[in-house]
């Protein structure tokens, strides 16, 4: 292989990606170096690139010129002497979570609550992710790229690499859900779901045996396609006729769903959390997968007289990417509703402009080398 290869990069903050020729990278003792043939691309990516440093300070981007991209797919091209079990030629998906593996935290398997968690491609949660930015340098956004062992997750046969390239937030949905169980034989309420989390969290609640699914968003013809999912365990509202609570309550006798899923993007109101939040019943809980910004008042003593739960919940460890992928490989869970819309490295910038008019999450765009 050529030691050279193309990526785009930032150079600046609210500037265009550039496409710049770099060093490609090499396999090292337990890393994997990852061919690239797809990326998703982040439905809310032209805002963190313009607004990252304003809107979440805490939360730092890579130091630049930096290459993007958090959900690569693609084929292993090269292993380093200590890999085991990977081997040059299999398709995979490449979790962006990097984190320090000498921790508490990492020996668990919840590297997600590592003082290191870095998404790699994106941005970090913590001070310290700088370290393994410079570990590894590379998002998605180019045609190589190196990764640790533990980030790699084997792809089925019948899952393309467009497929795959969609698995970080069908995981993030994915492992919500599994923070709110049993779910099985429940209600669920899923605020934006017509959105790329909403619809991952549609199809796995479903999968998993939630029996009702309470949707609420904006755009009533894309909640109508989500409900034309299964139209006998959805029901849609739209947030412009009124209060989801109060409509969810309707549908309960009063008593509200037992779980709440937020997956609002960052820049939904915090009202419509705290209404959607309010459609719980007594003892359930409330999971927030979203991206909304900002402070939200909580009336504690509700909380405590409720006994309700509020969890925060971040990615995916690499064991539900294998869960996943056994799901879509036997058909209980069925991507084929995704319409993917494909872009190349050069059009990076336009693509990432254009992504505005995309259908909800029904749309799958990805970039591709």
């Amino acid at each position: 292989m050529a030691n050279m290869m193309r990526a785009a990069r930032m150079h600046a903050v609210g500037q265009p990606m550039t496409i710049d020729i770099v060093e490609r990278p090499v396999a090292k003792a337990t890393d994997v170096v990852v061919q690239v043939k797809a990326c998703g691309m982040v439905p809310n990516l032209g805002n963190v690139l313009a607004n990252w440093p304003s809107w979440c300070p805490h939360l730092p981007l890579p130091r630049l010129p930096a290459t993007f991209g958090l959900d690569p797919a693609g084929v292993v091209a090269e292993v380093g002497e200590q890999v085991i079990g990977i081997k040059p030629g299999d398709r995979v998906y490449v979790s962006p979570v990097r984190s320090c593996g000498a921790c508490s935290a990492c020996f668990s398997g919840e590297r997600t609550r590592c003082n290191h968690f870095t998404f790699n491609g994106y941005f970090g949660f913590q001070p310290e992710s700088q370290k393994l930015y410079d570990i590894y340098p590379h998002g998605g956004f180019c045609e190589y790229m190196a990764a640790p062992q533990y980030a790699i997750v084997k792809i089925a046969d019948n899952m393309s690499f467009y497929d795959a390239a969609r698995l970080g937030y069908l995981g993030t949905a994915y492992s919500a859900l599994k923070k709110a169980t049993p779910i099985v034989g429940k209600s669920l309420v899923i605020n934006g779901i017509s959105g790329t989390l909403g619809l991952g969290a549609t199809l796995f609640a479903l999968a998993m045996g939630v029996t009702r699914i309470f949707g609420s968003g904006r755009n009533r013809a894309l909640l109508e396609r989500v409900k034309a999912l299964a139209p006998d365990r959805i029901e849609v509202f739209s947030t412009d006729d009124g209060s989801i609570a109060d409509w969810v309550k309707s549908r309960t006798g009063g008593r509200g769903a037992d779980i709440m899923l937020d997956t609002l993007g960052a820049v939904a109101s915090l009202a419509i959390f705290d209404d959607a939040m309010h459609a719980v019943r007594r003892g359930g809980k409330i999971v927030n997968i979203g991206g909304t910004v900002g402070k939200l008042p909580i009336d504690l003593k509700w909380l405590m007289d409720e006994q309700m739960h509020l969890i925060g919940s971040v990615w995916f460890a690499t064991a539900e990417g294998y869960e996943m992928v056994e799901m879509i490989r036997t058909k209980i869970v069925d991507l084929s509703v995704l319409e993917h819309e494909v872009a190349y490295l050069d059009d990076i910038n336009t693509a990432i402009s254009g992504i505005g008019s995309r259908h909800g999450g029904f749309s799958n765009y990805v970039i591709a080398p």
